[in-house]
């Protein structure tokens, strides 16, 4: 058996605090898990017992933080993982948090990666979505899912196009070249590109 010799709150935090196991830092816990389990300075305990009382209690803070962190956008898996990575949660919670939201339809890739195309497409071309779904950690399967259902891309890219060009002079060959680099840079492939500005010069020549 081993004994807690210290129970301090956290400086960052008064809602946790550290607990100090013969005389050393042994883990940081909330003080609602503290008071629940009864926990005190002079108490003995076995580690095992102590760290899986921290353990569920983690899991429950971490849950709270990470749904509260989904309150404003969706997220996808890797974002919630990461955030909570850098929150200082270990992966064992990591997998229990990312479990339960799954469960509780609070985390969903293939319904992420087709609300986010539905919401970029006006303004990125299918290309640039792409790269940013995938390193937001959205699988290969759920992208081109999503990219199926995409329609619209030549006026979207007209749009981008006439955005660019606002207060530009459409006849300087240079500007030009930069439109077309741009919608390139916005994600859409080079014939979109060349046929939204086959389309600027033939509207102009109406």
């Amino acid at each position: 058996m081993s004994e807690i010799t210290a129970i301090t709150p956290q400086k960052k935090d008064k809602t946790r605090c550290n607990i100090e196991v013969d005389g050393r830092f042994f883990c940081g816990m909330s003080l609602v898990t503290v008071m629940q389990h009864r926990l005190k300075a002079g108490m003995e305990i076995a580690e095992g017992e102590l760290a899986k009382i921290q353990l569920e209690s983690e899991k429950e803070t971490a849950l709270d933080k990470a749904l509260f962190h989904i309150t404003a956008t969706m997220k996808t898996e890797r974002e919630i993982r990461d955030f909570l990575k850098k929150k200082g949660y270990l992966e064992d919670v990591q997998d229990d948090v990312i479990s339960r939201m799954r469960e509780y339809g609070f985390l969903d890739d293939a319904a992420y990666a087709r609300a986010y195309m539905e919401s970029m497409a006006k303004k990125k071309g299918p290309r640039l979505i792409e790269a940013e779904l995938r390193r937001k950690g959205v699988s290969d399967e759920a992208i081109a899912e999503a990219l199926a259902g995409l329609t619209g891309e030549d006026e979207a890219a007209k749009s981008v196009l006439k955005k660019f060009l606002r207060g530009k002079d459409v006849t300087d060959r240079k500007v030009l070249q930069r439109a077309y680099a741009n919608l390139l840079s916005k994600g859409f492939d080079y014939e979109t590109a060349k046929r939204a500005l086959e389309d600027l010069r033939d509207d102009d020549e109406d």
